[in-house]
């Protein structure tokens, strides 16, 4: 076990593949995350780095390929792989009417803890401290994104699914994101990363999904 309680643990995946509009995006694709190792995802514009993202969270289906955590798929007990993983996708799913405490405490009765003591530590670890009691409409929108991220601490988990978490942010919200990241990387999580610029992380290694797709011939036999 680990300082924060997650058991020691390997999040892969092996062969995967994905369609979309016609064609395969990529194809025999693979990945390996344990405790303390972050991933960061590179490639161009429609390379699918936010789609495999998705696949990892459980949020779409690859079309070929398997993913496991522990060596056991991950199909088999989707609902138990939402408890352990926190995604952040492009979307902060802000509820503008209710104050920044209300929207984390949401987030986390969702997950299971309906007494949200993490937030007061979630809010001062993005800046947002002294607006907690604030709606959530009156946000720029670097705070709403600051706010979105700030949901990675209410409950732990331990997998991070991070799309592009760096837009939005000025220089402080970088530095919070990457000392956020890191904390929970010497915690025993595991973070990845979908990034064009500058990932927010440090000592991590890179898949370049582009190589994936370089590979595979388009099929436009189950074009619409």
């Amino acid at each position: 076990m680990t300082t924060e309680g997650f058991e020691q643990a390997t999040f892969s995946g092996a062969g995967l593949a994905c369609r979309r509009g016609g064609r395969t995006v990529f194809a025999t694709l693979g990945f390996s995350v344990s405790n303390g190792a972050g991933l960061v995802l590179r490639g161009a514009n429609g390379s699918g780095k936010s789609t495999l993202l998705r696949l990892m969270a459980g949020l779409a289906v690859a079309s070929a390929g398997a993913l496991q955590w522990n060596g056991t798929p991950v199909a088999e007990d989707p609902e138990a792989h939402g408890t352990r993983l926190r995604y952040v996708g492009h979307l902060d799913a802000m509820k503008p009417a209710m104050s920044l405490r209300e929207n984390l405490a949401f987030a986390a009765g969702m997950w299971g803890d309906a007494r949200a003591t993490r937030t007061d530590v979630a809010l001062n670890a993005f800046g947002l401290g002294k607006l907690g009691d604030m709606p959530a409409r009156v946000l720029s929108a670097g705070q709403r994104h600051r706010l979105a991220l700030a949901r990675l601490l209410m409950v732990p988990a331990p997998l991070w699914l991070l799309d592009e978490p760096s837009n939005a942010l000025d220089d402080a919200g970088i530095a919070a994101l990457t000392s956020v990241i890191a904390d929970h990387r010497a915690r025993g999580g595991m973070v990845i990363v979908a990034a064009h610029g500058a990932a927010p992380i440090d000592r991590a290694e890179t898949l370049d999904i582009s190589g994936f797709a370089a590979a595979v011939s388009p099929d436009w036999s189950d074009a619409a």
